[in-house]
């Protein structure tokens, strides 16, 4: 049985959840074109099958972890923030209001490919233009999903969560654990 994986993900939120687990893994940037076309649940899925696809096929035999995660609210995607701006905006339409977070896992190795997905619902607290002026300010935001960091400052303005918190960090932990297990990696 295999002892480690590659993790298919720039993001150090991911690398930090992975570590968590427990077994070695290693980081390999996938490069891999996005889609941003479809539904929510099959926009991440598909873009997380692309991530991990494109570093399987440069490490065969390996077990490889991909993942995406998107914000969706009222029929639209809040991607990072294009600027402070775009992120004033995304904060201000999910302030004292739910939104999802999808986030798409998929674990490939060879011919064996496990693409799930996994969705959370959260509330925001109400918040003013001062608070999100000066959230915007820190930069924070600017490199995430919905422009918000619940593991950080913007922890702060969440009111509930109804599902994994590790999902809307951006990797669903048990999850992610039940599809490693299930490729092979042990003592998970």
């Amino acid at each position: 049985m295999e002892q480690s994986f590659i993790l298919a993900s720039a993001s150090p939120r991911r690398k930090e959840l992975a570590g968590y687990m427990g077994v070695p893994f290693e980081i390999i940037v996938a490069d891999a074109e996005e889609v941003h076309q479809g539904g929510p649940e099959e926009v991440v899925k598909e873009n997380a099958y692309r991530k991990a696809k494109a570093v399987a096929q440069a490490h065969p035999g390996r077990i490889v972890l991909g993942s995406d995660t998107i914000v969706y609210q009222n029929g639209r995607v809040l991607g990072k923030p294009k600027d402070e701006e775009d992120a004033k905006r995304m904060l201000s339409a999910l302030s004292d209001s739910w939104h999802t977070v999808y986030t798409g896992v998929c674990v490939i190795r060879d011919d064996y490919v496990d693409v799930r997905c996994e969705q959370s619902d959260v509330l925001f607290v109400p918040l003013d233009e001062d608070t999100i002026a000066r959230y915007v300010v820190c930069k924070e935001p600017m490199d995430k999903a919905g422009a918000y960091a619940l593991q950080g400052k913007g922890g702060m303005f969440v009111k509930r969560i109804e599902g994994s918190y590790s999902n809307v960090i951006g990797l669903p932990m048990a999850l992610a654990r039940e599809m490693l297990i299930k490729a092979g990696i042990e003592n998970l």
